[in-house]
């Protein structure tokens, strides 16, 4: 299988080494760095260890994702892995796995399961994710824990479901769309460690209140939609 690995980034030259190195070569065929105006060399580096580097300077990390989407050559799975070196990129196996067995469509990285530091996932982005998570499992029937950002999906199944948002709503519209349509969604424990340099946005209180606000709030209208149509639908068949 064709696998294509999509890396983010933002001034992240202190880590994208550690994360490219890590990468297990044996199950990558192409990594696309997608940077977002770095000004650090990060794209230098990432370019120097054979990455194909890809610049998008609009801001938003969904914005970053999707790019990489549209770049990737001929993928059959495509994952999507932050540049701090705060999930081990060694770990893919497990995140490839049920997509290579046929035992899902899309994986998740669970922060929660596994190797973690407690200080790798400050409390309020703990708490956040929780949230989320227990909404999702009320609205959608999907038994999850975490929104973790190491995650993987068919790449036929990711074209279909036309993914769009361009900044927090990246954490949640995968899973989302991906439950509504049917689609096999499941998490896998990985690690979690402290990320190497400053967080963009679990850094701050504010900041993560900020993400959490948007993915709830892009979870809860996402359900209602959906209800909407598959009620129009059901009044369609009964005429």
């Amino acid at each position: 299988m064709r696998v294509s690995v999509i890396i983010p980034t933002h001034n992240e030259a202190q880590a994208i080494d550690r994360v490219l190195a890590d990468l297990p070569s044996d199950l990558v065929t192409e990594v696309v760095v997608v940077d977002s105006n770095s000004s650090d060399g990060t794209p230098e580096i990432a370019a120097k260890l054979g990455a194909r580097v890809i610049q998008e300077p609009r801001r938003g990390y969904g914005r970053a994702c999707l790019t990489g989407l549209a770049a990737a050559t001929s993928p059959d799975i495509v994952v999507f892995l932050d540049g701090d070196y705060s999930d081990r990129p060694s770990e893919l196996p497990i995140i490839l796995e049920p997509i290579i067995q046929g035992d899902a469509d899309i994986t998740i990285g669970s922060r929660l399961g596994r190797q973690r530091i407690p200080a790798a996932l400050p409390w309020h982005q703990a708490f956040g994710n929780r949230l989320a998570a227990g909404l999702i499992r009320i609205l959608y029937g999907l038994a999850i824990t975490d929104l973790g950002p190491f995650r993987a999906g068919r790449a036929d199944v990711l074209r279909t479901l036309a993914l769009e948002e361009t900044t927090y709503g990246w954490a949640v519209e995968m899973i989302l769309k991906g439950a509504i349509n049917g689609f096999r969604v499941a998490e896998v424990p990985v690690s979690y460690y402290p990320r190497i340099g400053k967080s963009k946005i679990g850094g701050t209180v504010k900041g993560t209140v900020g993400a959490a606000w948007f993915i709830l709030s892009l979870t809860v209208r996402y359900y209602f939609r959906h209800r909407k149509t598959r009620n129009s639908t059901v009044r369609a068949t009964e005429c």
